[in-house]
């Protein structure tokens, strides 16, 4: 079959995802993308920018959705807007909620848009399938849902709630983990290798992590540091300070583009550690352990979800003091942690393309065959670690 991918915001997770399905699914996907910058502008008009682009199939690179079995987005566009002008010409559409602004962390500096909202809970109704990332994060968008709604002074339309739930169901993406099916090198004798490979924004909460570094230092650990995580217009001002103190324990300091270069660079490290307070996956962290790194993840948001419960105790941590303690431990006794590490690598296997992919094709050729036929309803089955997260 043949579908038709639109990604207004093709960076990060949103790139990972679609160039991963499109290499991987056994349909023909193509892709139609913006650059990733500008959010809110791709939410209020990436619509507009495609349907220009796409109603004229003669015009350079133009496509006519009508060809397709299918369409694909991302939360990041407004599927309502887009279908409004397709008309009949859109096939059954399904949106991928990589985040939701219904759940999605303030900035200190900026003021909540409720209409931002309204445009999730509008792409969600126009979709065929509604697709979320983690189990944790379409608990959270059911979970705010009401409140949101409870908002409006009067008129509430509460029957959207039962309306996208009946449609929605869980999909946790694939992942590029070229890595997990080698064996696990040796971490060699030196000091242990702190990977950050998060996004410099501050849902990511880099403070809370420098500040734990500071700390080790105080009580004289040894570490390294790898900083890889990519960079936009506003970066921190916790990263500018970390140079100053770390110094030249900072042994990489730069976002990096290649893919082998960065799955080389994580397989030189020992631990990867998150202090995120906004993640509804996670796949620098799945990468990151595929690759032999040590996680030491918050005891909150999707981390339990993709880790194995057997591992919880040792790598997820409860507030500042407890990150500190475990971290200080895995820099100590890191190296000789062979074991666990070949354990979590195999685990990270759930999440690999090669085995994702063949549930996300299934979902696609179910939503194409109701093209002209009312919408059924997705069963939702959601294990951690099982490689049974399916809609069908």
């Amino acid at each position: 079959m043949r579908f038709l991918l639109l990604e207004p915001f093709f960076g990060g997770s949103h790139r990972d995802f679609a160039e991963g399905l499109v290499k991987h699914s056994r349909h023909e996907i193509d892709l139609v993308t913006l650059p990733p910058r500008f959010w809110k502008w791709r939410m209020r008009g990436a619509a507009l920018h495609f349907w220009g682009k796409l109603r004229n199939p003669a015009s350079k690179g133009g496509v006519w959705p009508g060809s397709y079995d299918g369409l694909i987005v991302s939360g990041l566009m407004s599927l309502a807007d887009f279908k409004s002008m397709a008309g009949a010409a859109c096939p059954p559409a399904m949106v991928y909620f990589h985040e939701s602004q219904l759940t999605y962390p303030l900035a200190t500096d900026e003021a909540f848009d409720a209409q931002f909202g309204f445009t999730d809970i509008t792409t969600a109704l126009a979709a065929d399938r509604v697709v979320f990332n983690s189990q944790t994060h379409f608990d959270s968008f059911f979970d705010r849902l009401p409140g949101f709604l409870g908002m409006m002074p009067d008129y509430r339309p509460n029957w959207v709630m039962g309306e996208i739930r009946r449609k929605a169901c869980v999909l946790h993406p694939g992942c590029s983990l070229p890595l997990y099916e080698k064996p696990v090198q040796s971490r060699g004798t030196g000091p242990p290798l702190i990977v950050w490979n998060h996004r410099w924004e501050f849902d990511k909460n880099p403070e809370a992590f420098f500040e734990g570094l500071y700390a080790l230092l105080d009580r004289g650990d040894d570490f390294r540091v790898a900083l890889m995580g990519e960079r936009y217009r506003r970066i921190p001002p916790a990263f500018d300070r970390a140079g100053t103190i770390l110094g030249d324990r900072i042994v990489h300091d730069a976002y990096i583009t290649d893919k082998d270069a960065y799955h080389g660079m994580l397989r030189r490290g020992d631990i990867v550690v998150s202090t995120a307070f906004q993640e509804n996956f996670g796949i620098s962290v799945v990468e990151a352990v595929a690759a032999g790194c040590l996680p030491l993840l918050p005891r909150r948001l999707s981390y339990p979800e993709i880790l194995p419960p057997a591992f919880h105790r040792d790598f997820l941590y409860e507030g500042p003091e407890d990150f500190i303690e475990k971290l200080s431990r895995l820099i100590a006794g890191g190296h000789r942690m062979s074991m666990a590490r070949e354990q979590l690598v195999r685990a990270m296997g759930a999440y690999a393309w090669s085995r994702a992919a063949a549930r996300y094709d299934t979902l696609l050729s179910e939503m194409a065959a109701l093209k002209g036929a009312p919408c059924k309803r997705p069963t939702t089955s959601v294990g951690s670690n099982s490689g049974l997260d399916k809609c069908e």
